[in-house]
């Protein structure tokens, strides 16, 4: 992840408020040899006083999680709407297109936890995806004898978040016409574009960077 100054997030909040509405991760680690392994889960934030922590479970057994066993450093990669962008949106069409997109790494060491703590996490996933405390897909209100069985077959970890980077590209090295014109031409293209177009419009015009080398 490289680190332009001008594009990051106006603040911190920023940074987490985006961590929170894309929890669904893309999960890194490697093994003991450094062979590469990966996997998709939603996670848990969680705030311990100045520490950071992410929680989740995944299946036993399995590539990631001998990997995670191995070797407890870990990468959590955030990710949101991204899309193409066309120098011809541009004042100046003699440039790169690009491409905008927003993504945050949260760095850390991975712990697995007891039956309980799987519980415990299952129990507050359940609670936050289906935001309803009437819901009978509750871990509180299956079957014991269910929920006991399929706590066999995965388990639970807890992040301690070391170090946080990000890279918020939305074309704040534009010109302002430019920034406005691209808002526009992603207005009229595909969902994710249109959530690009919202994200930049809620943003605003922030600068004109144009001069540097990163399209």
């Amino acid at each position: 992840m490289y680190n332009i100054p001008y594009f990051k997030a106006n603040d911190e909040k920023e940074v987490m408020d985006f961590m929170h509405h894309h929890p669904f991760i893309i999960l890194c680690g490697a093994d003991k040899n450094g062979l590469p392994a990966a996997t998709h889960v939603p996670v848990l934030l969680e705030q311990r006083g100045d520490a950071l922590f992410l929680q989740a479970h995944i299946m036993k057994k399995q590539v990631h999680h001998k990997a995670f066993e191995e070797n407890p450093n870990v990468l959590a990669i955030f990710y949101g709407a991204h899309t193409y962008v066309s120098a011809s949106w541009y004042e100046n069409k003699k440039t790169a297109s690009t491409w905008n997109y927003q993504a945050v790494h949260a760095y850390g060491k991975l712990r697995f936890l007891d039956q309980e703590g799987l519980l415990a996490v299952l129990t507050k996933l359940t609670e936050k995806f289906e935001n309803d405390p009437h819901s009978p897909s509750l871990v509180q209100r299956l079957d014991k004898d269910y929920v006991d069985k399929l706590m066999q077959a995965i388990i639970a970890f807890e992040i301690e978040v070391t170090q946080v980077e990000h890279v918020f590209k939305l074309s704040q090295n534009r010109d302002e016409k430019s920034y406005h014109n691209i808002i526009e031409q992603l207005q009229t293209k595909d969902e994710d574009a249109r959530a690009v177009a919202k994200t930049m419009a809620d943003r605003g015009y922030t600068g004109n960077n144009e001069n540097n080398s990163i399209s």
